[in-house]
């Protein structure tokens, strides 16, 4: 989620700095990272990272028939820090402002919205393989994780209790793990993680498990020769996104109008320095395998800004 920095410690950076020629390039490429997902570059020991982004969900293909249309707004804050050379630990807290809007069997158009603070995510990256080479190194890295359920997860309207799509909260504690690799060079960047989150039932309602396989390659655009000093680098980037989620169960019976595949592209831009990011994206679903009338993603619009203290 977020990229780390030049310090006294031993990073990339300094790394990459080291490996070229002092007399042909005096210029140094600063860290890509991602803009969907987690990224194995350390994080320096006993220093801290913050990422801010801005995250606009909209869905509304409905199979239905009821005209569904929801539009989710959240605000990311991703807080970092460097526990050893080796273990990086995150917080994430999201606040969100949901709201779906439909049509009732008697014609009326009805919206029910909520805000507040979600659930806060806690967990910790280790770097377990580590090579470096002239111009190139390679990170692979496990995580781990819990999500705590800070979130509000019965919020009511006129109408009655909010559904689970609106609610701010899950209201149970949902262990993470997964694995992220990443293979950098002074032109590029590929990451690659593959992820599970296990939902627990609370309330009677338990959301699907999701799985996650995602992908990105971060390529420098500007500037393309590596001579003299710039203020920053700009990075294309394209990444994949495949999510799967398995259905959700109400009192312990499966819902069919619930979870399936969808696969995202998602094209970006980011201007990196040694000291801050910014970044944006959208992810497009090119496959949405949806069971019974799931509603389908239109887009997921991002834009963040990530930096280093």
């Amino acid at each position: 989620m977020i990229s780390s920095k030049r310090t006294k410690c031993p990073t990339p950076s300094r790394w990459l700095a080291a490996a070229l020629t002092v007399n042909a390039i005096t210029a140094q490429p600063a860290l890509a990272a991602p803009i969907t997902f987690n990224t194995a570059l350390p994080v320096a020991s006993g220093e801290f990272l913050a990422r801010q982004q801005f995250i606009v969900n909209q869905s509304g293909d409905d199979p239905s028939g009821l005209n569904r249309d929801r539009m989710a707004k959240t605000s990311v804050t991703v807080l970092g820090y460097g526990a050893s050379p080796k273990l990086a630990l995150f917080g994430v807290i999201p606040y969100h402002d949901t709201s779906l809007s439909l049509t009732r069997p008697d014609g009326q158009r009805v919206t029910r919205s909520a805000s507040g603070v979600g659930d806060i995510t806690l967990f910790g990256r280790y770097t377990l393989l580590q090579h470096d080479e002239k111009g190139k190194n390679f990170r692979f890295a496990p995580f781990a994780g819990v999500v705590v359920p800070t979130g509000v997860d019965d919020k009511r309207d006129a109408i009655g209790v909010l559904p689970a799509a609106v609610q701010p909260g899950n209201g149970s504690w949902n262990p993470l793990f997964g694995v992220i690799t990443t293979y950098q060079t002074l032109n590029y960047q590929i990451d690659a993680q593959l992820s599970h989150k296990i939902i627990n039932t609370t309330n009677g309602f338990d959301a699907g498990d999701v799985t996650r396989l995602d992908a990105s390659l971060q390529y420098r655009l500007w500037p393309r020769s590596l001579k003299g000093r710039v203020p920053g680098f700009l990075y294309g980037v394209l990444e994949t996104n495949l999510i799967h989620q398995q259905k959700n169960a109400i009192g312990g019976a499966s819902d069919p109008d619930s979870g399936g595949t969808r696969l995202f592209i998602t094209p970006g831009i980011q201007y990196v320095t040694q000291r801050w990011i910014i970044e944006t994206a959208i992810q497009i679903p090119v496959v949405q395998d949806l069971n019974g009338t799931a509603l389908e993603n239109d887009y997921i619009a991002r834009i963040s800004a990530r930096f280093n203290f």
